[in-house]
């Protein structure tokens, strides 16, 4: 199972991402801001509070809003050409 162990905010709607895989990478969530609930972390001061819950092990924010982690993970990889079979089981394509 992927968990996320580290997240820091970079800027706009990026963030830097360490997976229990052992993986660093930053993630462009950018692609979420108009879709239904996320629409509340087009404000960049609250999207800045991202932080790692102990217990789900994933991107939160402040406001109850998560994000699963292989999606987190996706985006952070997403033109990996060897990551691209596990993309598609997982339901995301590049």
């Amino acid at each position: 199972m992927l968990h996320i162990m580290s997240v820091e905010y970079l800027s706009d709607y990026t963030l830097s991402v360490s997976f229990s895989d052992g993986r660093a990478g930053i993630a462009d969530l950018s692609v979420i801001l108009d879709k239904g609930v996320f629409q509340s972390l087009k404000d960049v001061a609250l999207f800045a509070q991202a932080y790692v819950d102990a217990e789900l092990k994933t991107v939160v924010w402040p406001n109850g809003l998560d994000l699963a982690p292989e999606f987190v993970y996706f985006c952070a990889f997403k033109n990996d050409v060897v990551l691209q079979s596990q993309f598609q089981a997982w339901g995301y394509a590049a």
